[in-house]
């Protein structure tokens, strides 16, 4: 007579499935961070804070944007002026790269398949590859604003953050408000990576969903730089990245555009990321 299978204690399975998913996360974060092409992209972003800490200690000049002009005053701003010239570019790009690489590049691969067959559960799988994204996002964020930080301040040194507003507050006071812009401006780019995860779950080339993620980002800059679209630039994804700006002044407004950036990105995570869960949920997967 034959046996039947019982199924575990539906405890056990709860029990077990959060220390899959540990797993899972270790796994897909080692695939993010163990790839040669990443490391060499984490060094792009970490060389442009030394092109513009050099460039400012061999100028004896103090012209140039206002942040430019306090790095000699203080090495901080070293990590405000990468932030700010990275945000329009670099970052975004390399945020699109691995977000269009996390679906779409296990398809291109074959192994998409086989990953579903262990079983992973197809939310797990959305939730564990976004988190991972994200994950890469704070941390090349905070790679650009750490690499600023610590040359700037071994070149010139620290003391007194002068504030936009005009006062000067403390050094670690100063050192909170510009970790406070990596964090927001990570939080932005966020929204990027919500996008670029959806349009990965509709192809099998990541290179393509990439480029689509990265054409959407250059829009959203242009659309924001025409003035008789203003209607529309609040609702573009990188319409408040610059308001990092209210963050450096001595009283900091939290109802204004601070709060419609973190919002508009959470907005934009909940679209496209419940988007990206239902494309994939009933997607058949041949590859």
């Amino acid at each position: 007579m034959s046996q039947v299978k019982t199924a575990p204690p539906a405890s056990t399975a709860r029990i077990a499935s959060p220390a899959r998913t540990a797993r899972f996360l270790r796994s897909e974060l080692w695939l993010i961070f163990g790839r040669r092409r990443n490391w060499l992209g984490l060094a792009i972003l970490g060389v442009v804070p030394v092109i513009i800490a050099i460039a400012a200690k061999s100028s004896d000049s103090g012209d140039g944007p206002d942040f430019f002009a306090q790095i000699t005053d203080n090495g901080l701003f070293v990590a405000l002026v990468a932030l700010t010239m990275e945000i329009g570019l670099f970052l975004p790009l390399a945020v699109s790269a691995i977000a269009a690489d996390s679906i779409a590049g296990e398809a291109n691969l074959g192994t998409l398949r086989y990953l579903l067959a262990v079983p992973v559960h197809r939310t797990r799988l959305v939730i564990v590859k976004y988190v991972a994204v994200v994950l890469f996002t704070f941390a090349a964020t905070l790679l650009v604003t750490l690499v600023g930080a610590l040359l700037g301040l071994a070149l010139f040194g620290g003391g007194d953050f002068l504030l936009l507003s005009g006062e000067q507050i403390s050094f670690g006071a100063g050192l909170l408000r510009v970790l406070g812009v990596a964090c927001y401006l990570a939080i932005g780019l966020c929204s990027i990576a919500a996008i670029g995860l959806f349009i990965s779950s509709l192809t099998e080339q990541p290179i393509g969903a990439g480029i689509a993620t990265m054409v959407l980002v250059i829009m959203s800059f242009i659309l924001d730089a025409i003035p008789q679209l203003g209607w529309l630039h609040e609702y573009l994804p990188t319409h408040y990245w610059l308001s990092f700006g209210d963050l450096l002044r001595l009283h900091i407004d939290w109802s204004g555009d601070l709060r419609a950036g973190v919002l508009s990105a959470a907005a934009y995570i909940l679209v496209f990321t419940t988007a990206a869960w239902a494309r994939f949920s009933g997607r058949d997967v041949t590859s």
